[in-house]
């Protein structure tokens, strides 16, 4: 008898090791945000569409929107933490640098190191590197565009080595799109 029971209980753990496992059960523990300080979301518990585990999530934005506030950080790259926060929340984790952010146009600025931001913004420290360094931590590829770069008079030695100096966002968004990311325009 006492046999018996312990081959159910061993069966019992058995079965629910290989159903918490393979994701049948999951736990109630609310997943982490990939950028925890950033890129706040909300639950949806009704939501008809959602992140899917089946998918491959290859996506570029094209963030190209200054702040008005330059004491705040950048909400178009606020956005990309938005989409990390958004894919964790439903056990979705993109492979890194599937996931790529490329500055131009108005947000250009926004890559500066901090010297080179506190001179142009009157000794205001640049509010965008923590976003930028957690969303690296994410997995996300941060760029700018050098045709960009050079047009906002912002020298590559003053860009933060978090973020890659590509030719051109024009370039950039194209090969990405062409090797199967999709675009998320600002």
């Amino acid at each position: 008898m006492q046999r018996r029971l312990r081959m159910r209980a061993a069966t019992a753990a058995a079965a629910l090791f290989l159903a918490v496992s393979t994701g049948l059960v999951q736990a109630q523990v609310p997943p982490r945000p990939a950028v925890p300080d950033f890129g706040a979301t909300h639950t949806a518990p009704q939501a008809a569409e959602r992140p899917s585990r089946s998918l491959r999530y290859k996506v570029v934005f094209s963030v190209t929107q200054g702040n008005d506030d330059t004491t705040k950080p950048n909400a178009s790259l606020e956005k990309v933490a938005r989409f990390m926060n958004l894919l964790a929340a439903d056990g979705v984790r993109p492979v890194s640098g599937d996931v790529v952010a490329v500055m131009h146009g108005k947000a250009t600025p926004i890559v500066m190191d901090d010297a080179a931001y506190r001179t142009r913004h009157n000794g205001a420290a640049n509010p965008n590197l923590e976003l930028i360094e957690q969303l690296k931590k994410a997995g996300v590829s941060v760029r700018v565009c050098s045709q960009a770069l050079a047009a906002a008079s912002i020298a590559p030695e003053a860009v933060d080595k978090r973020v890659k100096i590509d030719v051109a966002a024009l370039t950039t968004l194209a090969n990405l799109q062409l090797r199967g990311h999709a675009l998320i325009p600002d």
